[in-house]
């Protein structure tokens, strides 16, 4: 079977970025929210009981309207991605964020709308078999009603963030743009790297060399502009604090833990699990260290691919890793391989490799025409293989909820994160079982730590760092000489003061911390990839596996992250039982990797 590289963008509106479709659909977005506002305005929910047939329409065409937002959405950052020189994407971008602004100032007044209906009247309308399916989601809105302003400062707060902590956001790629990194090529000719071209060969060149020289011209390429990202990180922070000091957020977690519907326990607990059992993955360093001739990996080192003399790593093409990906899909799931195969025929996958494409990957679902769009680049290596199985993984999450009402499918960051891993876990494991040689498998379990490593490790200091950030932040501006100090004090404690270099200007060059929303983007990935492995070890033992996780799934934005845990899994996420049984799996491939590798290092180079 032949698969295209390029997407199909027309089943979600028709004619490019200046689509009749599109510009359609913004005026229905207008119309439909101020009609919305309109209703909301002259509801009472006294003359609307026992039915509620009005507030059930003001309901449904909420999410009608946030729908029709998503879909729009993913069409822009779809056609953006695929060509980041189209100076029309902008412009366009303004607007659907101008009809969101406006947007969010009505879901508001719903939200506070239904903090002043009595609970009685509250309690029925959650009955209604309507709005019953939606209970907890509208619980959860009425909750947040609680916490809002007045109807003219919620108003103003909402304009102000599009020149606030979304401008400043956008206002990083702008910089992210302007990085250029001077240095040579393989045959050492002088030349300029971008940002992403420059990050792809620090983590993944395969030369040690390469990346050692490459790792201080990285270093001085943020260094040179460290006041302008120090701006950005600070400006876009406080807009943040800012904005929970006027709701009477006092602790910068709350907002994040809330959105991931994650308790401060369970986060506290997964962190102890991490930092308790991080020496075997600094043994595992310390190996690969060896390997390449070293005492301690350098930074530059962590990610980077292990070629051994006799092993070649493996090359797909693109229906060669199609197939691959159907194919052990289907060993667990014969529907996730449906839907895999339905994604690569329908042309949902933007993967060819060339100029003037966005860097990284993502999956993002089309809510009005239930489909998904996939964008990464692809280059046949076995990473690649794993990364279009990480967004199929997203992909299938999305899909096994597409009958259920809009606000049941708007499931938190952290368990996003979990279908997605649970994908590339399957091919991960395929790949390394599929190895032809000792010295392969040493290659593909090395690609296969990069996982537990950036998790237990790499976004652990994200998380230190950040945290860190946000106490200082709160007293005062925050100097490039200060971020520089904080992010280098947060990688050695994380990485146990094992590596021999550090990036220090890791808060310029990780997009993460300038994404607006949600906060914090780093936990929710451990959380994902621990929560992940869990099910993976059951998936393996259960005769009954696909309906128990598409169960699971579909409840995702229906309860409390630890009651989908009891629910479907049984267990208590704010004890350690359940991640130490993720953990173990993590040293089984370890303990396989440091059992292959021994012969290869020297006696005083074993650990």
């Amino acid at each position: 079977m032949t698969y295209s590289l390029n997407w199909d963008l027309e089943t979600l509106f028709s004619g490019g970025i200046h689509s009749a479709q599109l510009k359609a659909k913004f005026s229905q977005i207008k119309t439909d929210t101020a009609s919305l506002g309109d209703l909301l305005d002259r509801w009472d929910v006294t003359t609307d009981a026992p039915d509620y047939h009005q507030f059930i329409k003001a309901v449904n065409q909420l999410q009608a309207i946030a729908a029709g937002i998503g879909q729009a959405g993913i069409f822009i950052t779809a056609i953006g991605s695929a060509d980041i020189t189209n100076p029309d994407v902008a412009p366009m971008d303004a607007r659907l964020q101008h009809l969101s602004t406006q947007f969010q100032t009505v879901s508001d007044k719903l939200e506070k709308v239904l903090v002043q209906v009595p609970d009685d009247h509250f309690n029925a309308m959650l009955a209604r078999p309507e709005l019953a399916p939606i209970a907890f989601n509208l619980r959860e809105l009425r909750d947040h009603g609680k916490e809002l302003l007045d109807d003219k400062t919620e108003s103003l707060i909402n304009q102000l963030d599009l020149d606030g902590k979304s401008a400043w956001s956008a206002h990083y790629d702008s910089l992210v743009a302007t990085v250029n990194v001077p240095f040579h090529d393989a045959n050492g000719q002088p030349v300029t790297l971008s940002a992403g071209q420059a990050d792809n060969n620090l983590l993944g060149n395969a030369d040690p060399q390469y990346r050692a020289d490459l790792l201080p011209a990285w270093e001085q390429a943020w260094t040179d502009k460290e006041q302008l990202f120090a701006d950005t990180l600070n400006h876009l922070a406080g807009f943040r604090l800012t904005q929970y000091k006027a709701h009477g957020i006092t602790d910068f977690l709350q907002e994040p833990l809330k959105q991931n519907r994650l308790s401060a326990q369970t986060l506290k607990t997964i962190w102890k699990v991490v930092d308790d059992n991080k020496q075997f993955l600094l043994d595992y360093l310390d190996r690969k260290a060896a390997l390449l001739g070293k005492k301690h990996a350098g930074w530059q080192d962590v990610e980077a691919p292990l070629t051994l003399p006799g092993s070649t790593e493996r090359h797909f093409t693109f229906d060669q890793a199609a197939a691959f990906i159907i194919q052990h899909y289907g060993e667990f799931s014969p529907k996730m391989a449906a839907l895999a195969k339905h994604a690569f025929e329908h042309r949902w996958i933007e993967a060819e490799d060339r100029a003037g494409k966005a860097p990284g990957g993502w999956m993002e679902s089309a809510p009005e025409t239930h489909e998904a769009r996939i964008f990464m680049t692809f280059t046949g290596s076995p990473n690649d293989v794993s990364t279009l199985a990480h967004e199929l993984g997203h992909a299938f999450h999305s899909s096994v909820m597409t009958d259920l009402p809009f606000l049941r499918q708007d499931y938190a960051m952290n368990v996003a994160e979990t279908a997605s891993t649970f994908g590339e876990l399957i091919v991960a494991d395929a790949n390394v079982k599929a190895a032809k040689t000792d010295a392969e498998k040493i290659s593909l379990l090395n690609a296969k730590m990069d996982n537990p490593v950036a998790m237990f490790l790499n976004i652990r200091a994200r998380f230190l760092f950040e945290t860190r950030f946000y106490q200082l932040r709160q007293q005062k501006l925050v100097t490039p000489a200060e971020l520089n100090e904080l992010m280098l004090n947060a990688q050695k404690e994380a990485f146990g003061h094992d590596l021999s270099t550090y990036s220090p200007h890791l808060w310029a060059s990780k997009l993460h911390f300038y994404i607006d929303n949600p906060a914090f983007y780093n936990f929710p990935y451990v959380f994902g990839y621990l929560f992940s492995l869990g099910i993976y070890a059951k998936a393996q033992q259960s005769a009954n596996f696909e309906d128990d996780y598409i169960a699971l799934l579909r409840d995702t934005a229906n309860m409390s992250t630890e009651e989908l845990a009891q629910k479907h899994l049984g267990v208590d996420l704010t004890q350690p039982d359940f991640w130490l049984n993720g953990v173990a799996l993590i040293k089984r491939d370890v303990a396989e990797f440091m059992h292959l590798t021994e012969p290869l290092v020297e006696p005083t180079n074993r650990r």
